[in-house]
């Protein structure tokens, strides 16, 4: 992701304070770069919490499984009810146009 000076228009990187050409302050706080939190479609096992998770944050979406499951068994099942309510509060992706789940079909 490249962010450009208000200023003077020059690029600058993405953990810039300062424009190294006009020295004028950076807008605080920059966007983090990234996927939004969306349930996909495609790829999902229950709900899609997990995938939804590790591709929002760049993880690897089995390291994300496992440990949802070790600590549901941990947490007495506390991740349990964590992961119910974030299949209610996270949107799931809307498909393109309607019909058109699944995808080649």
């Amino acid at each position: 992701m490249v962010a450009y000076c208000q200023h003077c228009g020059n690029a600058l990187h993405v953990s810039a304070r300062f424009c190294s050409s006009c020295g004028a302050a950076v807008p605080w706080p920059q966007p983090i770069p990234g996927r939004p939190l969306i349930r996909p479609r495609l790829g999902r096992q229950i709900g899609g919490v997990c995938l939804a998770l590790a591709q929002a944050n760049g993880w690897d979406v089995a390291a994300v499984r496992i440990l949802t499951v070790v600590g549901f068994f941990v947490s007495s099942g506390l991740v349990g009810v964590a992961y119910l309510a974030a299949w209610i509060g996270i949107p799931e992706e809307t498909a393109p146009y309607p019909g058109a789940y699944p995808p080649g079909v």
